[in-house]
């Protein structure tokens, strides 16, 4: 007979996610998870939501990474209450898990939290299967990958909300466009939504907050 564990892992780790995302909801907090591989941009993304925000004290991060807490300085410099997870704690796993999500919570103000993000550690296989309670989640790809990655790693496109396309402002430099990798995040998720943005030149900056204000501004349930 086989026995699956990795079923067994995932319903545990999903039945904790879901508690993670009553009591978010309880507390009126929105949570969006970001994925991407390693330097696609998503902690340079969330300080440049928190310049454009307003209140940068009303967001929140988790960050995972193998070691360090690099990440989770730069987004405190920002007023952003950061709590650093690092796996080489927990195994040196390639992603984080919904009950490490459920430690950090912990040690959050959510009644001062508005929205709170969950910087995934960097990679776009690992975490996916793993939910944490997240009410959405946005995968980042950069222009400097390649226009093959959403093909590559269809589940990182079928398996979230939103995708953005990164670093728009090196497109002339790689030889890789907006529209080329929409066209293969089309290929993967024919209705996929789909946003292009540079922090650089805060080019999509606008409509990225205006995705999460109207978000936030409905349920997070």
């Amino acid at each position: 007979m086989r026995i699956d564990l990795s079923r067994d892992v995932l319903a545990g780790n999903d039945s904790t996610a879901e508690a993670n995302q009553r009591a978010l909801a309880d507390a009126g907090v929105l949570c969006v998870g970001l994925l991407s591989s390693p330097g696609a941009g998503k902690t340079t993304l969330l300080e440049a939501t928190a310049d454009a925000w307003g209140d940068a004290s009303r967001l929140a991060v988790i960050v995972g990474d193998v070691a360090t807490e690099a990440d989770a300085d730069r987004l405190r410099d920002k007023g952003i209450p950061s709590i650093q997870i690092n796996t080489q704690h927990h195994g040196a796993t390639c992603h984080l898990t919904a009950e490490s999500v459920t430690v950090a919570l912990a040690q959050l103000d959510l009644d001062s939290t508005d929205l709170l993000f969950v910087e995934n550690v960097g990679n776009l296989v690992c975490p996916v299967g793993f939910r944490l309670g997240e009410h959405r989640r946005v995968v980042l790809i950069s222009v400097a990958e390649g226009a093959d990655k959403p093909i590559k790693y269809p589940k990182a496109i079928l398996e979230t909300d939103l995708a953005l396309v990164t670093k728009t402002d090196l497109a002339p430099y790689v030889d890789v466009s907006l529209e080329s990798l929409t066209h293969s995040i089309r290929q993967v998720k024919p209705n996929a939504e789909i946003l292009g943005l540079s922090t650089k030149t805060g080019d999509g900056m606008a409509e990225w907050v205006s995705w999460l204000r109207e978000l936030k501004a409905g349920s997070v349930a």
